[in-house]
């Protein structure tokens, strides 16, 4: 991999595709710079673990309820037996109400299942403002595509 790459190569696979499946060395470096590359081109650039999120587009864009984890004996009368639950704001609704794009880069996309990929295919083509980048495991070099061709593989 190239010591300084500029990105123009990635922004535009990025915006063709919406979605792109990326594979990184393991020992890191070429996705921060990535992410610089794309912070210089006007992207306002967010990136979180895809563990624990359940159905991708409620988390990422609508109001959802949680349930936090079981801390020992409680009082039954106080939050009924399914326990009590959590009002969580979503993470890109905010982010996504400014006019500039937003390139969320998603860590360990691995454990996604397949239906969960193609759920994050379609918000990303619902919402032209999104694009979204989810790392697929370490390579000996950097490559990227879409993530609909990498499905198909």
């Amino acid at each position: 991999m190239p010591l300084l790459l500029s990105g123009k190569e990635f922004r535009d696979d990025l915006e063709s595709a919406c979605c792109l499946a990326i594979q990184t060395p393991l020992e890191g470096g070429a996705e921060t710079r990535l992410l610089r590359r794309l912070k210089a081109a006007g992207y306002r650039t967010q990136i979180t673990s895809v563990r624990g999120f359940g159905d991708p587009e409620v988390f990422l864009l609508k109001l959802h309820g949680i349930r936090p984890p079981h801390l020992g004996h409680q009082n039954i009368g106080r939050n009924g037996a399914l326990g009590e639950v959590q009002e969580v704001i979503p993470q890109l609704h905010e982010l996504l109400s400014e006019e500039q794009p937003l390139a969320l880069w998603l860590l360990e996309g691995q454990v996604l299942s397949r239906s969960e990929l193609l759920a994050l295919c379609d918000l990303s083509e619902k919402d032209p403002q999104l694009k979204i980048v989810v790392e697929m495991g370490g390579e000996r070099k950097l490559k990227w595509q879409s993530m609909r061709k990498f499905l198909e593989q």
